[in-house]
């Protein structure tokens, strides 16, 4: 006779879907709420600012309003995503105040159009509410890890409209080499619902449908391949540059106040001397210029890449993963353009391969491509996150995730990102 009680393996694998089945729409609908009402209010910043150019010049001011506002709740040594992969990885508390706080220091971000996302918010924002209604539904602490998992997933499904991706990511991030099995039904169904509940609200996936793709093989993988090497090598220079800007900003000016101001004088002065507004925001609209075949500076990605060390390093918010991803599709353009191929398809890949590169998750990656621009050009972002994860080497956006395991060799190593 079968039992279903908790004490049997059966019984035990019930009880765990049926009750994070219960949590995960939970957090699912609270977090997709909130996540869809700050996608809106993202898309309505970043459309007034591209239709009123002075509030660029008020990026000084929202900066020192940022910082106040830290300081105001006591959070001014809030490590932002670092904080919410330490809540999961070790005992750190995500607070309350972490979800107002990047909520509101992001749209001031995205106002004056600073050069960041909005994925690193989401992280933040669903890993504080995930935590929070982990507490009201009185869950031990390895459960609340697991809470603040499914609130990332779904904020990030939520914004980016890529439910698999988010799902997966969550579980990727924290310790590579580990996959967090435990939460892949409470992620997956939190993602799933987020998403469907910011669509409902109106908020659009991202997508970017190939058209057509070249027949793939010996050449093509061979084109393929050396894209991908050069992806590696951009993705850690952009991790470097990000994590030195922040560094030398805190080694010259000590003071949160003026060091976020210079960084506000610094974007006003690089937007001038650019003679363009296409590097300001996060680069989303930038990307679906170019994924339509419109023909960019070649130098576009490194422009992008200036702009977002210059204001993330200086401490205004919102995240790096838009822009990364605006940097992979400027870089796959100017590479398309000095060879000869399929623009789109190439900007497809290298965004594909700066996520792997500077988040370290290869499959998230290739499922983020997948649910983006389609499963047409399959091999070529498998073959592509491959090769950039591989020799990316050790370096990431975010300082607390941790490799578990080698990526060279079949050994522990459990080191900290560089």
């Amino acid at each position: 006779m079968i039992r279903f009680d908790k004490t049997t393996p059966l019984g035990s694998n019930i009880h765990y879907f049926l009750k994070w089945t219960f949590i995960s729409c939970v957090i699912g609908l609270t977090v997709g709420v909130i996540g869809a009402l700050f996608g809106i209010a993202v898309r309505w910043v970043t459309s007034f600012w591209e239709t009123h150019s002075w509030t660029l010049f008020l990026a000084p001011v929202a900066g020192v309003l940022i910082v106040w506002l830290y300081k105001t709740f006591h959070e001014e040594g809030n490590r932002g995503t670092n904080l919410v992969l330490e809540s999961i990885s070790a005992s750190e508390d995500v607070s309350l105040a972490t979800a107002p706080l990047i909520f509101v220091s992001t749209l001031l971000t995205h106002f004056v159009s600073a050069s960041a996302g909005r994925e690193g918010a989401a992280l933040q924002l669903g890993g504080s509410l995930g935590n929070q209604l982990g507490k009201l539904l009185r869950l031990d602490e390895k459960d609340r890890k697991v809470a603040v998992m499914c609130g990332m997933s779904a904020c990030f499904a939520a914004l980016f409209g890529t439910p698999m991706a988010a799902g997966i990511f969550s579980l990727e991030v924290v310790s590579i080499g580990v996959l967090y099995y435990a939460a892949l039904v409470p992620c997956v169904f939190s993602a799933f619902i987020g998403a469907a509940i910011s669509g409902a609200f109106g908020n659009p996936p991202e997508r970017f449908l190939l058209e057509t793709v070249p027949e793939f093989g010996i050449p093509e993988a061979v084109s393929t391949v050396i894209l991908g090497i050069l992806c590696a090598l951009l993705s850690m220079v952009f991790c470097v540059m990000l994590h030195r800007a922040e560094k030398l900003y805190h080694s010259r000016i000590s003071n949160g106040y003026l060091r976020i101001a210079a960084g506000g004088l610094l974007l006003i002065v690089l937007t001038l001397l650019s003679g363009s507004r296409d590097y300001n925001g996060s680069g989303m609209e930038l990307i679906g210029r170019i994924m339509e075949g419109e023909t960019v500076s070649c130098l576009a990605f490194i422009w992008k890449m200036i702009f977002t060390a210059v204001v993330l390093g200086a401490g205004f918010k919102g995240g790096e993963i838009v822009p990364t991803l605006c940097v992979g599709a400027a870089f796959g353009a100017a590479a398309a353009r000095l060879t000869g191929a399929d623009q789109a398809l190439w900007a497809a890949c290298s965004m594909a391969a700066l996520f792997a590169g500077v988040t370290n998750c290869p499959i998230a990656s290739v499922i983020l491509a997948f649910e983006m621009f389609g499963y047409g050009a399959m091999p070529y972002f498998a073959i592509i996150v491959a090769v950039s994860f591989t020799l990316s080497g050790y370096y990431g956006l975010y300082k607390s995730q941790k490799f578990v395991y080698s990526k060279l060799k079949a050994e522990y190593i459990n080191r900290k990102s560089e």
